[in-house]
């Protein structure tokens, strides 16, 4: 019976062992199910929010907790600027560390953000890669830390650090373990949180260019409105003859057959009959001349909410009629203030007495010395209404189109000056042609003969030049009135540019002495 106690040993050594395994496993049941509990309250925490500021924030207070660590930090990666930056960090020194930033590499972070390792440091200060320059700031001691890389679909997003384990105790391998397993659902909310919050910064940005946007829409429209203000409305007729105006708001004036003296500003017998044969050379008889009438209108379409483009026209004295077109080097809104203050100066200097190009020369001068960079082309000139006179100007213009009431085309050619503020001291020279009764007159800007189609080619002279013989011959018994002009000008422009989009303003000016009653 002596084996009975060596057998009641061997059993109670295999039962101790037995529980001791199974103690063992228990306790690593135990560690598994506290990381996994630990795990699970970490993507509690991180999952309970899509801000950033935030999340980092949680990030800290919950690596801290589990850690048993004094501090914790996230520096993020600037892929741009090759830099590590806080973008949240607590305390009374947090500013003072937000303005800190570490280049890849620089420091334990830098290093880890570098090559993506982990590492547990018992002494930072005897590390070789320590870099101090965030602990200078904050005046915050580091004895020990943690640090691993946060890692998104392959990319390091940034870095996780812990300082410090409480009880002066130091950081173990276990421990490096959970930060690690920690960092993975970190990383994941992290990156989610930093694409929501760029989208919220495009949101608010874009939120801020529309409301400036509309802002802008709606100056440029009230500075639309204001300049089409200078603008004359509908069209205009001028009549040689007595007649009223009228419930259309179409404006007349009365030029009496025997008072030549008056409206050529002579005083003497002489200049009466001068004035007579003139008129005679004019038309076929001045009863025709006396009792024919002037109808002038114009259309502008801006390539911009403004434009550069301008015309005008307005009666001078009771037997004739100023019109103008012009054309600024800009467009949008510099141009429509330059079109602005040429209008205003046509406005303020011509008089019954002064001559087409005397008004372009005193404007000429009066813009040179503004210094401005742009320039504008310009065709003006004055009507004699009852004789059908046409005195004007040109300051490199597109050339005007003179159309008979035959149904020919000519191109009114005369001498050019240069545009309006290009030569300080450029004398302009008048030119002299004549309209008889059924005669029209049409000015244009570039952005007609320059209009382009999907393919880059031209509208041309040509093009318009055939418009106007085609509408004119197209009607038999009575000329067209002058809005259909207009209209089919700009109709043939847009078919052939075949909504190609508009790279110039357009204005057309038509001035038509109607054949008599």
């Amino acid at each position: 019976m002596d084996w009975l106690p060596v057998a009641l040993l061997l059993i109670a050594a295999c039962v101790s062992g037995l529980w001791l395994r199974s103690e063992r496993l228990r306790r690593s049941a135990d560690k598994e199910l506290n990381r996994t509990l630990q795990l699970f309250e970490v993507s509690l925490e991180m999952n309970s929010t899509l801000r950033k500021q935030d999340l980092l924030g949680k990030i800290m207070e919950t690596t801290s907790r589990l850690m048993e660590a004094e501090a914790s930090s996230v520096i993020l990666v600037d892929r741009e600027r090759g830099e590590l930056y806080f973008d949240l960090a607590l305390g009374e020194k947090g500013e003072e560390v937000r303005e800190i930033r570490l280049k890849i590499g620089e420091g334990i972070a830098g290093w880890v953000a570098q090559t993506g390792q982990s590492v547990k440091i018992d002494d930072a200060a005897s590390d070789e890669r320590w870099s101090s320059k965030v602990a200078k700031r904050v005046d915050y001691p580091t004895r020990n830390m943690l640090c691993v890389p946060l890692v998104s679909k392959g990319d390091i997003i940034g870095v996780l650090q812990v300082l410090n384990k409480r009880s002066g105790l130091h950081f173990t391998d276990r421990d490096l373990l959970l930060l690690e397993s920690i960092a993975a659902p970190i990383a994941i909310s992290l990156e989610n949180a930093m694409l929501y919050d760029a989208l919220e910064k495009s949101m608010i940005a874009l939120k801020t260019t529309t409301a400036a946007k509309e802002k802008m829409e709606s100056e440029l429209r009230i500075a639309r409105d204001i300049q089409m203000s200078f603008l004359p409305r509908g069209s205009l007729v001028v009549s040689a003859a007595a007649a009223a105006g009228d419930s259309l708001g179409i404006a007349s004036v009365e030029v009496p057959g025997s008072e030549f003296e008056e409206a050529f500003g002579e005083g003497t017998k002489e200049a009466s009959k001068e004035a007579s044969n003139e008129a005679s050379r004019g038309a076929s008889g001045s009863a025709a001349h006396l009792g024919s009438s002037v109808e002038i209108g114009a259309v502008i379409r801006p390539a911009k909410e403004v434009g550069g483009d301008f015309f005008d026209y307005f009666e001078l004295g009771q037997d004739r009629l100023f019109f103008a077109l012009g054309d600024v080097s800009d467009k949008g809104i510099p141009a429509a203030l330059f079109m602005s203050v040429i209008m205003t100066l046509i406005k303020g200097k011509m008089t019954l007495s002064m001559t087409p190009a005397q008004l372009l020369t005193e404007v000429n001068r009066e813009l040179y010395k503004d210094d401005s960079s742009m320039f504008a082309t310009i065709c003006c000139g004055v009507l004699h209404t009852g004789t059908g006179k046409f005195v004007y100007s040109d300051g490199g213009h597109c050339t005007p189109y003179m159309v008979r009431g035959s149904g020919e085309v000519e191109s009114l050619r005369g001498k050019k000056g240069l545009p309006l503020a290009v030569l300080e001291e450029m004398i302009y020279s008048d030119n002299e042609a004549w309209l008889e009764p059924g005669d029209r007159l049409v000015l244009y800007t570039d952005g007609i003969s320059e209009a382009e189609d999907p393919d880059q080619h031209q509208y041309g002279m040509e093009r318009l030049r055939n418009v106007l013989v085609d509408t004119v011959r197209s009607v038999d018994s009575e000329t067209p009135t002058e809005p259909d002009l207009l209209k089919r000008i700009l109709d043939d422009v847009d078919l052939f540019t075949s909504g190609a989009q508009q790279s110039d303003d357009i204005a057309v000016l038509h001035v038509h002495r109607k054949l008599p009653i």
